[in-house]
């Protein structure tokens, strides 16, 4: 394993290739982008967010139209081809790539009907949709629509976002909804104050009595309106996958990291290089083993069940639990490689400052998601025995 392959924490671009480029002269302004974050990432934490100038900019390298159906002139991207740009910025920094994940997002705006997305994309394709959906907030059933009041938690990159959803009750015994907004019809409540991923501003949403039509809410999990592969494609394994790729990134930096520290000057009290130490080549090389087992079930996952669909099969009960199951193995996998790079960084590892610091805690905040818990051992192990999932696996 050579360092040169690796992320140095001075490069700004990691080398994990794109595959398939995005539309137009996209790579060239994601290579643009990886240089912007490692400049500014500092800053981000400083700040709580990821300011918009910078959301724009991930919008020039098409990361906001990956998501978005071709028929409104987006690259509906396959999505283990969206992974993989998550994972490059993750690697450059956890916040950033938490907010651009949110590029995934439009998939679940696909579920409006075909003239209300016609509107929100009217004035182009690079949309940036974010929501707190969780818990949700009951609503008052108005003609056409609801008059909404609430507050939700968790909208990361609300900052910078177009379009707001937030979640509602549809009444006794009926599956919540999702009501979108504009971002300025809903007030944002700066109280995101954490340890980890802390340029996410995953802030509190507030909504006070704002109608939404029925024409702009519809029911997270149900079948989108375009026929298009990228939305036949499990949302809810989508977003479990595009948080699980930030791990990736995160763990694949640690990596680098730990490798180029392996090879500094012989320490003070004369003690050989970590490099010359058979204990650290032995544990560095077996976290790089785990490292690239998850990564490889978690992109082959996602390869297989998006080939499936373009075959024209719907995802299987199989094929959700995989999806889940390789996200969240992935995410845990990720977490413990990145816990491993920091035992082995000695001493130097505890200085504030140190890259691997805010990598750990970055890796730890990813691991709390829903979406990537341990409850998904449990909801896969359902499914490959042959008995029923918990409620919402699949």
């Amino acid at each position: 394993m050579s360092a040169s392959t690796l992320y140095h924490p001075a490069t700004p671009t990691p080398p994990v290739p794109l595959v398939q480029p995005m539309s137009g002269a996209a790579p060239a302004a994601l290579d643009k982008v990886l240089l912007e974050v490692a400049q500014r990432r500092e800053e981000f934490t400083a700040l709580g967010h990821v300011p918009r100038e910078v959301v724009d900019s991930f919008k020039q390298a098409g990361i906001y139209r990956a998501g978005t159906p071709r028929c409104f002139g987006g690259d509906a991207m396959p999505p283990a081809q969206f992974l993989r740009i998550v994972e490059r910025i993750a690697a450059v920094d956890g916040s950033a790539a938490w907010v651009a994940s949110f590029g995934s997002a439009n998939t679940y705006l696909a579920a409006l009907p075909k003239a209300t997305q016609a509107l929100i994309y009217a004035s182009g394709p690079d949309q940036v949709f974010a929501g707190a959906l969780y818990p949700p907030q009951p609503a008052v059933r108005m003609p056409d629509g609801w008059q909404v009041t609430g507050q939700w938690k968790f909208a990361s990159g609300c900052m910078g976002a177009s379009w707001l959803g937030v979640g509602i009750g549809g009444g006794p015994g009926a599956k919540p909804l999702a009501a979108i907004l504009p971002a300025e019809r809903v007030e944002i409540v700066e109280n995101w104050d954490v340890v980890g991923l802390e340029g996410t501003g995953s802030h509190d949403l507030r909504v006070s009595g704002q109608f939404v039509a029925d024409d702009w809410t519809f029911q997270r999990g149900s079948g989108a309106v375009i026929d298009e592969p990228l939305y036949r494609y499990p949302a809810t394994c989508y977003q479990a996958q595009v948080h699980a790729a930030v791990n990736i990134g995160l763990a694949r930096a640690a990596l680098a990291i730990v490798n180029d520290m392996s090879a500094g000057k012989v320490t003070t009290t004369g003690a050989p290089r970590m490099a010359d130490r058979a204990y650290f080549r032995i544990e560095l090389a077996r976290a790089q083993a785990q490292f690239d087992s998850a990564r490889a079930y978690f992109y082959e996952s996602a390869e297989a069940v998006y080939d499936a669909i373009v075959a024209g099969n719907d995802a299987s009960p199989e094929q959700v639990a995989t999806l889940k199951l390789s996200a969240t193995h992935a995410a845990q996998t990720a977490a413990d490689v990145v816990r491993d790079a920091y035992r082995l960084g000695g001493m130097a590892s505890i200085y504030s400052k140190h890259p691997l610091q805010r990598i750990v805690r970055d890796s730890m905040v990813v691991t709390q998601h829903a979406f990537l818990s341990s409850g998904n051992y449990d909801g896969a192990g359902a499914v490959l025995v042959g008995v029923p999932p918990f409620p919402g696996f699949l």
